[in-house]
């Protein structure tokens, strides 16, 4: 017998008990983000390696030691995609859908980076992104948000994660800040924590989120973003909490966040969650009014956020949310003995499905008697049994056993899905 071949580390199944748990997730996003007129995009897995090192940044840690690169046989350098944002703006920009036009998009797929693999993070994940390009002003950022806290709402999150916010400023800004910055921390470099020493050089507003204690301490008496941020962005800040407020969502500011990537500018924001051990953010996102031009396309203003999939589902888990319409279940049970109480069965079970199609009806396959496919249908789960024979046939019937009562009843067959709806 050969070796069984294993799933590659970090890249992992999931299972019929959980896909049911992430159809749910996707299906409340898929809800919410229609209902502000949001239309969904796919692209490929696979990009080019240019699009993200011009749109990602070279000196992320996304592009120096995360992506999983190689030459195709014509010698092209490929990437799989390790985040959503640039390979949207380049399917919208290639499809001509955003120069001069409004465009609310989402997506949903796997991404991949190449990194330790822990709990809620491994190297083959899954996103959500929302995008919205074509609109300048802090309105559709205040909509963005806002709709995740819906979202959070209805999947009962919403007491459980925290909004933190920020501004950035634009591009000038934040390069005097981060002169300021380097100047101030190069007295201290060699107590730096190691990241945060190859950042100074390559990445040093990331330094602002070390989780090291020592760099954090340091950081005490650094220079501080917010005294550099332009007038613009510090009026569309202030624009943005005033709608916050003004639709009850909560929020707090923190200095400290400026987000991984190379393309935000002005807005950022995170929700976290003191749920989730080290892996405390859920969601992420802000604005990258420059991300287009810079792949190449024309001059067009956007802002977007992301969240995993497997966070929000371990998030779930932990705090027990899962309600027990998202688990999977079967409702109803179909068992026959004889041959004409098979060919009926699958007439039954077709009829049900037809009257009653919220309903998963499982019809018992493969033979066995009796005793056995009782068995089979008290494993499924289901509310209701259906037992099928040739004496039932014969007069138009069938038995209906409800599994948690144990009690059973005779029922005509052209009333069956009448008898179930009623429950």
């Amino acid at each position: 017998m050969g070796r069984k071949v294993q799933a590659i580390r970090g890249m992992n199944d999931i299972l019929p008990g959980q896909s049911s748990v992430w159809q749910y997730i996707e299906n409340a996003v898929a809800n919410v983000v229609k209902s502000y007129g949001y239309h969904q995009i796919r692209f490929p897995v696979v990009e080019h390696t240019e699009l993200f090192k011009r749109g990602v940044g070279e000196t992320t840690d996304i592009v120096e030691k995360e992506m999983y690169t190689f030459d195709d046989r014509n010698g092209e350098s490929l990437t799989l995609r390790p985040e959503g944002t640039a390979s949207c703006v380049r399917a919208a920009d290639q499809a001509g859908l955003l120069f001069n036009q409004v465009q609310r998009l989402w997506y949903v797929g796997p991404m991949f980076r190449y990194e330790r693999p822990q709990k809620g993070r491994y190297r083959q994940f899954h996103q959500i992104g929302v995008e919205s390009f074509g609109m300048a002003t802090p309105d559709i950022d205040a909509e963005l948000i806002i709709l995740t806290a819906r979202l959070w709402k209805q999947l009962g999150l919403l007491e459980h994660v925290e909004l933190q916010l920020n501004t950035i400023g634009v591009a000038e800004a934040r390069e005097n800040f981060k002169a300021s910055l380097v100047d101030y921390l190069t007295e201290y470099k060699d107590e730096l924590d190691e990241d945060s020493q190859r950042r100074l050089t390559t990445n040093p507003l990331r330094i602002l989120d070390s989780k090291d204690q020592k760099t954090q301490k340091i950081l005490e008496g650094a220079p501080s973003l917010d005294q550099y941020i332009d007038q613009e962005s510090q009026e569309q800040f202030e624009r943005l909490q005033a709608i916050l407020k003004a639709n009850d969502v909560s929020y707090v500011i923190n200095r400290k966040l400026v987000r991984g990537l190379d393309y935000y500018g002005k807005t950022v924001f995170e929700w976290v969650t003191t749920h989730l051990g080290a892996q405390a953010t859920v969601c992420a996102g802000g604005r990258y009014d420059g991300l287009v031009e810079q792949l190449g396309g024309k001059a067009t203003p956007a802002v977007g956020f992301a969240m995993g999939i497997e966070r929000l589902v371990l998030l779930l888990e932990t705090l027990e949310l899962i309600p027990d319409a998202a688990k999977a279940s079967t409702d109803v049970f179909v068992v026959s003995m004889g041959a004409d109480a098979e060919l009926t069965s699958f007439s039954l079970a077709e009829s049900i499905r037809e009257a009653l199609p919220n309903l998963t009806v499982l019809r018992h396959c493969g033979g066995g008697n009796f005793k056995n496919q009782m068995k089979k249908a008290d494993k499924s789960g289901a509310r209701f049994t259906l037992i099928l024979g040739d004496n039932e046939v014969a007069n138009n019937e069938c038995q209906i056993k409800d599994m948690t009562t144990g009690q059973q009843e005779s029922c005509a067959l052209d009333k069956v899905s009448e008898y179930l709806s009623s429950f």
